[in-house]
């Protein structure tokens, strides 16, 4: 049966009754549709930030659950982890309490021409079912393959999002280019953040760690809301321009623990860098006996480095004529081993001009002190 009790209090239209001949009733009537208007604009920003706030805490329980889960059980964070989820758990009562509020006040509210005129059988219908493969069904391999095929196809696009600063462009090229709204676009701008950042791109790194944000935001909200992502962007953009304290706040935070993360990361991968650069020189310049030429100098006892400097092979023969025998050995092998002495042929050997040629080019190349080969013999 239809229950038409829903029709027995209905407003009467702003300018449907009778008015005092003294009372200027076009004005009368103007009042009560903005009096209208403004009541209904009330009870619609009530709801919004009922929802906002109703989102905010379950990111907040989520967010505090992960964290009890993962904490070591002699930490001491654990009791106030605990505190704060007690607290959150009570606020979701509170909130659910107030929805049933606001779902009692809109049974009771009495219709009117606007809203009887709303279309009744319009409705909007949102894929709940991701638009992606679900990543753990994918392997390394097939992860590295859609990435790298995405960034083909999409690197322009993603650069102009990243560029971008206002929140109502943001919104519009999401909306326009819907394929963006996924965890590769993440990933792209969370790369590009930590490049920016090694090539001291410091203010550039900070907006498009801005855009990385939002889309992190966005992202998170559909796994709260169970939804493809593509149906959080207008929801996400539409919290985040009403700037409630709480939600704002919250956004400023995670973007500046991100800054924070990428600026270590860089600094990190700068510090790799330097250390395969080394490894590599190193191992150009290995000696045939495996050794490291500048390693091995700055062993030797100050004696043997000054005929080294000097390419002076009398004074260097005198030098190890000196030593103890066994001391001379080691100290001699460990030359030729690193390369720093190169025994002489009899057949064929290089001039000592050759060899000084060679250590500067030693010497440009690692910076240190320099290095010098000779072609004779030791006896």
């Amino acid at each position: 049966m239809v229950d038409y009790s829903k029709w027995k209090d209905i407003e009467i239209s702003d300018d449907e009754d009778e008015t005092h001949p003294n009372i200027d009733t076009p004005s009368l009537f103007r009042w009560r549709h903005q009096a209208r208007v403004e009541r209904m604009e009330e009870r619609k920003k009530e709801k919004q930030e009922h929802e906002q706030r109703k989102a905010e805490n379950i990111r907040k329980l989520n967010a505090t659950k992960k964290k009890i889960a993962e904490a070591p059980p002699d930490t001491t964070d654990l009791e106030s982890l605990k505190k704060s989820l007690a607290e959150l758990e009570q606020e979701e009562k509170t909130i659910l309490k107030k929805e049933e509020e606001l779902r009692k006040k809109d049974k009771t509210t009495p219709w009117n021409v606007d809203t009887i005129s709303e279309p009744g059988f319009t409705k909007t219908v949102i894929n709940t079912k991701p638009m992606r493969q679900k990543e753990e069904n994918l392997t390394e391999e097939e992860k590295e393959a859609r990435m790298k095929m995405f960034i083909n196809e999409n690197e322009k696009l993603l650069k102009k999002f990243g560029m971008l600063r206002k929140y109502d462009d943001s919104k519009l090229f999401l909306q326009q280019h819907s394929q963006l709204v996924c965890e590769e676009t993440a990933n792209y701008l969370v790369i590009w953040c930590i490049n920016l950042e090694m090539e001291e791109k410091h203010e550039l790194m900070a907006h498009v760690a801005h855009q990385t944000i939002c889309m992190q935001f966005i992202l998170e909200l559909s796994k709260q809301l169970d939804v493809d992502p593509r149906a959080c962007v207008g929801s996400f953009f539409a919290r985040i321009q009403v700037a409630e304290k709480a939600y704002k706040d919250s956004f400023e935070d995670e973007l500046e623990q991100f800054k924070t993360r990428i600026k270590k990361r860089a600094a990190e991968k700068i510090q790799e860098a330097i250390r395969e650069q080394e490894e590599e020189e190193k191992k150009a310049r290995l000696g045939p006996g495996g050794l490291d030429p500048v390693e091995v100098y700055e062993e030797l006892p100050d004696e043997l480095k000054k005929c080294f400097e000097a390419q002076d092979v009398p004074m260097l023969q005198a030098t190890i004529a000196k030593m103890p025998e066994q001391e001379a050995i080691y100290y001699m092998k460990r030359c030729v081993d690193a390369g720093l002495w190169v025994p002489g042929k009899n057949d064929e050997e290089p001039t000592m001009k050759e060899n000084s040629s060679q250590a500067g080019n030693d010497k440009a190349d690692t910076e240190k002190e320099p290095i010098y080969s000779t072609t004779d013999d030791v006896d």
